[in-house]
């Protein structure tokens, strides 16, 4: 579930978000923020090394944009360590779940669908509806497995924030990760921040979009552009309601690791 790598620096705590309560952070939120649909396949995993794992690709990428680590070609480093076995085995569910989740039919049609609701929104702007597509269906279904209480957020941050520093250091340090302090910094704000709890508002979805497609074009969606594409993203939400949980069944299913 990938778009344009961006290094930032999550938002400060807030128990509630609003569009209001995220504008003082606007330059500051993740660029890859799809964590709880990688999250629902491992959310009864009491590991916490692997739920980090299953994260970890993503949370690298925010914090360094240049980083392009492939821990799963040489598993024999980290062979002997079970903390560091376990991070492994978790981004390979990220590989995994990534590759059938954008090859499946169904990435396919609700990317084509939401495509031709956002079409007439962006049209006048350099932003592609296709891109926007792509992004919108992602923080979509992360905003159902929350709002219908599927996944829960505090634990997941529970669970990255109870891994061993010094297991992940060393894993990181195994697959040659270029100033890891800015890294654990990243992590350390991206916990206490807690900024998945926004996703419980649809119109957050909408704000997050506009900043991510703003770090790849000059021009941002004005007001009545937001407000359009929130209320588009509610009608599609409606629709995606009614048999989103297909495609998790189905990638569970297909998961061999």
């Amino acid at each position: 579930m990938s778009y344009r790598n961006c290094a930032l620096q999550p938002p400060q705590p807030y128990q509630y978000f609003t569009i209001g309560s995220l504008q003082p952070y606007k330059k500051t939120l993740p660029c890859k923020m799809n964590f709880l649909s990688h999250y629902y396949f491992d959310r009864t995993n009491n590991d916490a090394n692997v739920v980090m794992g299953t994260v970890l690709p993503d949370l690298i990428k925010n914090a360094a944009k240049e980083a392009n680590l492939y821990p799963q070609k040489n598993e024999f480093l980290f062979k002997g360590n079970p903390d560091e076995e376990n991070l492994l085995f978790g981004w390979k569910r990220h590989l995994a779940v990534d590759l059938l989740f954008h090859s499946s039919n169904f990435f396919l049609e609700k990317t084509t669908e939401l495509k031709q609701l956002i079409k007439p929104i962006v049209e006048n702007t350099a932003v592609r509806p296709s891109f926007l597509a792509h992004i919108g269906l992602e923080l979509l279904l992360d905003h159902l497995l929350v709002t219908h209480n599927l996944v829960q957020v505090n634990h997941f941050y529970d669970k990255l924030d109870a891994v061993k520093k010094e297991s992940l250091r060393d894993f990181l340090e195994h697959c040659n990760l270029k100033n890891p302090e800015a890294f654990f910094n990243f992590l350390k704000e991206f916990i206490s921040s807690k900024y998945l709890l926004s996703y419980q508002k649809i119109e957050n979805i909408s704000y997050a979009l506009n900043r991510i497609c703003m770090r790849l074009w000059p021009e941002t969606l004005n007001e009545k552009q937001l407000q359009q594409l929130t209320f588009e993203l509610g009608i599609f939400k409606t629709v995606l309601e009614k048999d989103y949980m297909g495609i998790f069944e189905e990638i569970e299913g297909k998961l061999d690791l």
